[in-house]
């Protein structure tokens, strides 16, 4: 018998081990549409983590900040993918979600316009109706550096040069898309409908000016539209009161071409 903690400290007993979403299930089918991901014994996971032992069990929805940090790693997955599928000869470096979205480091020699996120964009929302399901798998060393090489991965083959003999290499795999990635990830891309690609950085790998200047892009990404429209018009709304266009448009000062 597996026993289950559950936040508010009742315990769920279960004769056999099962996936944390089918535990979430057994509470109501409400929470299990509305969860994105969990922590077990205090380590996150996915909703597809198998739980074979007794365990106390943390169940989050988007608005946690866990759940967040969730469904925007799966978001920058998406990014890449979409980005594979119309610059095939992109190469990745990483991608993980921040404070306020993700972004996606990319090595690509055309440099990219707002109008081509656009495009990016739209491949991202294709994607989620595609409803790809998001499927885990490791490998050893030797097999993770080699699928690195067969796809001309020179950034991801240099992050698994350096990881330990003996270290867990996952990967995650959502239809024609495979990413080195710690994880966890959403069970699927369906419920990454409310997207935007907000902007275009240069950034060097590994934050080192010796190394290639990359492409960064940001994005956010929400469970319903009504909060992205939400949080698009409060950017609006901070760029309005920009204390450099303010004071421009005061006349306050003046900032000329050569710099303030």
């Amino acid at each position: 018998m597996i026993k289950v903690t559950l936040k508010d400290g009742s315990v769920k007993e279960f004769e056999n081990e099962l996936s944390v979403l089918e535990i979430a299930k057994s509470i109501s089918e409400g929470l299990a549409r509305a969860v994105v991901a969990a922590s077990v014994n205090d380590q996150v996971v996915g909703l597809d983590y198998i739980v074979k032992e007794d365990c106390t069990l943390n169940l989050f929805k988007f608005d946690d900040v866990e759940g967040k940090d969730v469904f925007r790693h799966t978001s920058a997955h998406m990014l890449a993918q979409a980005i594979k599928r119309l610059y095939p000869e992109a190469k990745f470096a990483i991608g993980p979600s921040i404070e306020n979205g993700f972004y996606y480091d990319i090595d690509l020699d055309q440099r990219l316009t707002m109008e081509d996120l656009q495009k990016i964009e739209a491949e991202m929302k294709k994607i989620a109706k595609e409803d790809l399901k998001v499927e885990r798998y490791e490998l050893p060393k030797e097999e993770a550096l080699a699928w690195a090489k067969e796809n001309g991965e020179i950034y991801k083959e240099e992050l698994i040069n350096e990881l330990p003999e003996g270290e867990v290499i996952s990967f995650y795999k959502q239809g024609d898309f495979t990413d080195l990635c710690r994880g966890p990830h959403l069970p699927s891309t369906k419920k990454v409908k409310a997207v935007k690609l907000l902007s275009i950085a240069g950034a060097y790998w590994r934050g080192d000016e010796k190394n290639k200047m990359l492409q960064r892009i940001y994005g956010i990404s929400f469970e319903k539209n009504k909060d992205l429209e939400q949080y698009l018009h409060l950017l609006e709304e901070a760029k309005k009161r920009d204390h450099r266009k303010l004071g421009k448009e005061l006349e306050l000062f003046f900032i000329p071409e050569e710099g303030p």
